[in-house]
């Protein structure tokens, strides 16, 4: 159990979250006509800038080699909102956490970066939300499961974008999101430091080629617009 638990957090200091809660950004004021309001449903993107953390020797960084297009922005993680008596929920699937439902303001904790700032989230919104509700009900069903360290889609944990494709199921048993084969090498053909130790660490081979999701692809399905919302308004930290 210690190995575990040393293994653990050796694991979530190498992730992009994070070294407290006391970010030096200011929560705005909600806006009196806001052209959108966030919605059950809605998915979070977070991005990080290409040249963030260029060392991949952190998980935040290697997803974006691995993952990115370089466009200048990369998409290292995705959740789900939920909006409920008046406050905003998150469900989605971390180290710190495994598969959780927590507070707005639990996710934002979670990913406030080393100088105390929140990288940029996105709101996307299925083109067709009107199963929004069973498709988080869905996502709360995989509640209380582990963060999926081995990136295979046959074992019961789940990692982020995993858990959004097989929580978006529609009523013919179908994934509204799709997969491919996934990718860890950077562009010069080499994996990232990041990935050779994990996967070292839990015994496995890296599982390139193997079928699954990343958040940078997944913004880019054609179910999904992009919303302009400002996460940080519904905030209930003062």
């Amino acid at each position: 159990m210690r190995n575990i638990r040393f293994f653990l957090a050796l694991a979530l200091i190498a992730s992009i979250a994070i070294f407290g809660c006391n970010r030096n950004t200011e929560m705005a004021e909600p806006a009196e006509e806001q052209a959108e309001q966030l919605q059950t449903g809605d998915l979070v993107f977070v991005a990080l800038p290409l040249d963030f953390m260029a060392d991949t020797t952190e998980m935040g960084s290697a997803i974006a080699a691995s993952t990115g297009d370089s466009v200048g922005i990369n998409y290292i993680h995705v959740a789900i909102a939920e909006v409920a008596n008046d406050s905003v929920w998150i469900i989605d699937a971390t180290l710190a956490h495994g598969v959780d439902r927590h507070p707005l303001d639990t996710f934002f904790c979670d990913f406030t970066l080393n100088d105390g700032s929140l990288p940029q989230m996105d709101i996307m919104r299925l083109s067709d939300n009107s199963n929004a509700a069973k498709y988080v009900e869905n996502a709360k069903q995989f509640t209380g499961r582990g963060y999926d360290l081995y990136f295979l889609p046959d074992n019961d944990e789940q990692y982020c974008s995993e858990l959004v494709r097989n929580s978006y199921i529609d009523e013919k048993g179908e994934h509204l999101f799709s997969e491919a084969p996934m990718n860890f090498k950077s562009n010069d053909g080499t994996f990232p430091p990041y990935w050779v130790w994990l996967f070292e660490q839990i015994g496995q081979p890296i599982p390139q080629g193997l079928p699954g999701t990343n958040p940078n692809a997944m913004s880019k399905e054609k179910c999904l617009k992009k919303v302009d919302i400002k996460l940080t308004d519904y905030s209930k930290a003062q």
